[in-house]
């Protein structure tokens, strides 16, 4: 990772806009905690094996999860070869996957702010790693391959959280869930080659070193931003 102990903390409008706009889409869901009623009202009225349905959902869901979504940014941020970004796209994935399948059904039951809130917390952790603050304040470099599969498990948590929200008959439960993690895959993967477009563009422009510092300030502002509203919404629950 890299250190900017003279880089401007200052980041592109742009890149504030666009990180500041993803934290207040998402606010209104953070804070309601729930899932979208049509959606809930269509799996309740279901039973057995519904494939397709489950992975429109997972994929659904994913897409639109700005707390996800701003975690991936965060670990791609440096990561330039393929085989690196593979790398550990696959151990967030394996991450929450056990922990989407396992928390579903064995039914643990987890505050959903709070899992939600370590989330934000997951986002914060990158943004500083990236910025270099470990080695800065402690000396140390985290391993950052099992920070990812640590956060990825949180992560799956999150989505269990989401499932049993849906309270989906025991018929086919299984097969459906399988069905929305790959959903859940196929729209980490959407999500993903967005943001290597556009981290690729900004790559190659003159500014990106002297903003990365800048944009991961903001980065884990939003992380701070999610924790807040999720702890709020635990103690007013």
């Amino acid at each position: 990772m890299k250190l900017f102990k003279n880089s401007p903390v200052r980041s592109g409008l742009v890149w504030c806009f666009v990180l500041l706009s993803l934290v207040a889409v998402g606010a209104v869901e953070a804070l309601a905690h729930g899932v979208t009623a049509g959606d809930k009202g269509y799996i309740q009225e279901i039973s057995g094996i519904m494939t397709l349905p489950f992975i429109y959902l997972g994929a659904k869901h994913m897409v639109t999860g700005y707390d996800h979504i701003l975690f991936l940014f965060g670990v791609i941020f440096f990561l330039y070869r393929l085989k690196d970004i593979g790398i550990y796209v696959t151990l967030f994935a394996v991450g929450h996957s056990v922990t989407l399948l396992a928390g579903v059904l064995m039914d643990v039951s987890v505050s959903a702010y709070l899992i939600d809130a370590i989330i934000g917390l997951s986002i914060v952790y990158k943004a500083l790693d990236n910025m270099g603050a470990y080695q800065r304040w402690f000396g140390f470099q985290p391993n950052t391959k099992l920070a990812t599969l640590i956060f990825g498990l949180f992560h799956g948590f999150g989505l269990a959280t989401k499932i049993l929200e849906y309270e989906v008959a025991a018929e086919g439960l299984l097969a459906n869930l399988i069905a929305f993690n790959v959903g859940v895959e196929l729209g980490q993967l959407m999500a993903l080659g967005l943001i290597l477009i556009a981290m690729g563009y900004w790559r190659r422009t003159k500014g990106f070193m002297r903003h990365a510092y800048g944009a991961n300030v903001w980065l884990m502002t939003g992380g701070f931003l999610l924790m807040g509203y999720q702890l709020t919404g635990y103690f007013v629950s």
